[in-house]
């Protein structure tokens, strides 16, 4: 009797392609040829540079700049560039390319890893996605040009742009400042007001989803005919711009001069929420700020973009399903709409899902390293949140607690719901439903 053939999920798709995307990414960055020195690297350290340079994390244990060699940026950069288009992205474009015809199977596959609201026209949309990316990156890499040509002459000046750019618009964080200083990310420029907003506009654009830049595309400035979520989308990352950039503007840098204060407080605003790139040494914030900063990395970018985190969607689910608790609604309204209840359930489980890790993970990486615990909540939501950012601890940290990062820069990237659809299959067996009884809650 033939045995029955089991073919793998969506979700299952998803997450063989990023293992197999970082494995393949670790492998080669042990080969002597990728580092300056020509000798073997760890094998636990370029796992480490993988898994963040694939879920476009940015956290690193060795300096980008003056540990890996041409070869070993360039397969990082890759790493960046695949992991923030997603590998089913990337795999669909070259399918294309080959002339091999993409199936229903395929293209549902897409539609999961993009967030995508239905197959028809996933293809053209995949084609979009590449072209759009293709011009942002090449355009931030010539406005950054001016900056980097005049301090690492014509040749590096253009390679730093482009590395500098594709790692801003992928929300990755890596950077190549550590020939001025090991881990210092783009602090010397953090008078440079120029610089701050191209690197602000390429996270935002990168981060905002490829929902709302379709939307863009097709109806331009007509906002009242973008979908829902695009709306949504739209109006929280503002918000979470501008609200937060405040805070830090009154409270955290009050002591530089106003053009300074100003700059820093948006770009690290900005900066928080999956991008990883600083301008200012944040191990010199006052405890407010820095659970601010956590706050952000944990929300993240929105959905089907090149960041990772929660998301804004979801942070905005939870806060409309809030206010329709307060003014005993039955339905949660939003824009003249309303949102399914499905949607608030998934937003309470990731919520939950991404609480747990992150505080779980701070409290074993405490016990272990016996740092103070808000120290280690802001590098596991740095991780969980693919944001990047560390107060210094990265590099000192032990094995355990490094194993314990990567796999919430996995978990971050590929998204907690993918990884739980993979793992266990639907539990719906009929249309039959249990009694409902009420429990209190509140």
């Amino acid at each position: 009797m033939a045995k029955k053939v089991r073919h793998l999920n969506s979700f299952q798709v998803i997450i063989i392609g990023f293992f197999g995307l970082v494995m393949a990414g670790a492998l080669l960055l042990m080969l002597p040829i990728s580092s300056q020195s020509r000798s073997f690297t760890p094998f636990t350290d370029c796992l480490f540079t993988a898994v963040s340079a694939t879920c476009v994390t940015g956290l690193v244990v060795r300096d980008t700049a003056t540990y890996w060699s041409v070869f070993g940026k360039t397969v990082i950069l890759t790493l960046i560039q695949i992991g923030g288009m997603g590998v089913i992205t990337i795999g669909l474009a070259v399918m294309r390319a080959s002339g091999k015809k993409i199936g229903l199977s395929q293209r549902s596959t897409m539609q999961s890893s993009i967030s995508a609201p239905q197959v028809g026209g996933i293809v053209r949309f995949t084609g979009f996605i590449l072209k759009t990316s293709a011009i942002i990156e090449l355009t931030g890499m010539l406005l950054l040009a001016p900056v980097f040509c005049r301090d690492f002459g014509l040749f590096k000046g253009l390679l730093y742009s482009l590395w500098h750019s594709v790692s801003a618009f992928c929300n990755a964080g890596f950077d190549l400042m550590g020939v001025r200083e090991k881990f210092s990310s783009l602090c010397s420029y953090h008078d440079n007001i120029y610089l701050n907003i191209i690197i602000m506009l390429l996270i935002i654009v990168g981060g905002i989803g490829f929902m709302v830049w379709k939307d863009v595309a097709d109806h331009k400035f007509s906002i009242q005919k973008y979908s829902l979520q695009s709306k949504v989308v739209m109006l929280t990352s503002l918000l979470l711009i501008f609200l937060p950039a405040a805070f830090f503007f009154f409270f955290e840098y009050s002591g530089l001069a106003i053009g300074d204060r100003t700059v820093s407080s948006l770009f690290q605003s900005v900066t928080a929420r999956t991008a990883g790139f600083n301008t200012q040494d944040l191990s010199k914030m006052d405890d407010p700020g820095t659970l601010m900063m956590i706050i952000l990395m944990l929300v993240g970018g929105s959905p089907g973009s090149t960041a990772g985190g929660m998301k804004t969607a979801t942070l905005a689910v939870l806060f409309l399903a809030a206010i329709a608790v307060f003014s005993r609604r039955s339905d949660i309204q939003c824009f003249k709409r309303r949102l399914p209840e499905e949607s608030v359930r998934t937003a309470a489980a990731v919520l939950f899902m991404y609480l747990s890790l992150f505080i779980t993970s701070g409290i074993v990486i405490s016990y272990i390293e016996g740092l103070p615990m808000l120290t280690c909540l802001f590098e596991t939501g740095s991780a969980i949140g693919t944001a990047g950012l560390t107060l210094g601890i990265t590099t000192s940290l032990s094995l355990p607690s490094r194993l314990i990062l990567i796999a919430l820069m996995f978990f971050g990237r590929v998204g907690g719901l993918t990884l739980i659809y993979a793992a266990v299959p639907s539990s719906e067996t009929g249309k039959s439903k249990l009694p409902m009884e009420k429990i209190s809650v509140g």
